[in-house]
Order: C-alpha cells, then structure tokens, then sequence
C-alpha cells in the first residue's frame, strides 16, 4: 500500500499536485512555504509486479510494451518540453511556447495516470472496504452502481483516453470522468483514485476492438487497497 511519501517520490511534482491538489496548497498556507531545491527529472518507476502478473486479464506482451515503451515515451517528452521551455526562457524566444505548453499537458498527463494505473492493479485479491467503500455507497447508490457507471463512462470514452474516478474536494464527492487524450475534459483540482486506460495500445494485443470485454476483465485486478491509499491521502 502506498503512503503520501510513496506518492510523491513516485512520480514527481506534477503527479504530486494531481494527487494531493487542495490539500497540498492548504497545508503549505498553514505551515508556511518549504525550501526549493533543484528539480529533478521524471523518472519512470518500475512496474510494482512482474510482466505476467495480471494474465489472462492483461498479457506479458501489452505490459512491457505499455510500460517500457509507451509511458517511458511520456516521461522522456515531458523532460524534453521542460528543458526546451528552460531554453526558451534563457533566450528570450517563446516562439514555440503554446506548442511547448501542450507537449507539457500531453506527456505530463500520460506520465501521472500511468503512474496511478499502474499500482491500481494487483494479482492478489482485494476488495473495496472501509472508508472508501462508504463514499462509493454514499455517492453512487452503491459499490454495483459505481462500477456500472465507471464501466460505462470507459467504454464510451471516444477516441482514446481514460475512465477515471476522482476525490473532488471543494465539495468532498467522488466523481467518474471521461478524459480524451488524457490533457482534455478534466475537472481542475480533482485527485485521481482509479484509472483505467482505454487508448488501444492498452488492450489490442489481446482484445483487438473489444474495448467493452476489457473494460469487464479490469475490474478482477483492481487493487482496492491502492485506491484507498489514494482517498486516504487526498482527504487528509
């Protein structure tokens, strides 16, 4: 199970701030402002079990091509912006600032979801309980429902992008979100908990255009546990 400290060294400042958001800002207003020091350079974190971990629901083949390939390409994009846009500014030319910005949304966004899917799932068994079993009950009629509604929304997602469930905490609810291309159709602030990927490179190796048998399979690797690691974190 991941703690706070686990979520920050993870996967780095902007995964920080999907995580943690408000909360983040109250503390440091409460605390006053900690030392800055150099950033450092994402990183991709290891896959937390082997390739095989999850078959027959996802096969060895899609992990280590997701992983090693796909999200190691976000995270070498997303330095590669950062250190373009510090160039940028040393010479005062911000000709390709908005294509930069974008390079920055795009590779960012992959990088921190991935991070959060990753640990999302786990061959072992799980099951929803406590605390986070009682907010998915309170806010979507029950732990069926959610899944329901959270299935569907991944399903219907178009083009490519994620299905998520996220802490919103201004009002304190859990919120299902379709986000298409991941950087598009967010809701500011809010903490990513569970994600599930439905860009195809994710699945058709094993599924082909299937994305609905997926979506299905997904929910026998869930880890509960990490999700509520995630609420625990996000409420504190």
């Amino acid at each position: 199970m991941l703690n706070r400290r686990d979520l920050l060294t993870g996967a780095g400042p902007l995964a920080a701030a999907g995580w943690l958001g408000l909360s983040a800002l109250v503390a440091e207003a409460q605390d006053g402002p900690k030392p800055v020091g150099e950033p450092a350079p994402y990183v991709l974190p290891p896959l937390p079990y082997p390739y095989e971990a999850l078959e027959p629901t996802i096969d060895a083949a899609t992990m280590k091509l997701h992983h090693d390939l796909h999200h190691a390409s976000y995270v070498k994009g997303l330095n590669a912006a950062l250190e373009k846009l510090a160039e940028a500014r040393k010479g005062g030319d911000y000709a390709a600032v908005k294509a930069l910005s974008r390079e920055v949304a795009f590779h960012g966004s992959g990088h921190l979801l991935h991070c959060c899917f990753w640990t999302n799932m786990t061959p072992a068994k799980t099951e929803a309980k406590g605390a986070l079993k009682a907010m998915l009950e309170r806010d979507f009629g029950s732990l069926d429902a959610f899944k329901a509604q959270f299935g569907n929304a991944a399903k219907q997602v178009e083009g490519s992008g994620w299905g998520i469930l996220a802490f919103e905490p201004l009002s304190r609810r859990l919120l299902v979100l379709e986000a298409e291309k991941h950087q598009n159709l967010s809701v500011w602030g809010v903490h990513p908990l569970l994600v599930l990927d439905v860009w195809e490179h994710a699945y058709y190796l094993k599924y082909n255009n299937r994305r609905p048998e997926y979506v299905d399979a997904f929910w026998s690797v869930v880890n509960w546990d990490d999700v509520a690691a995630r609420l625990d974190a996000a409420t504190a």
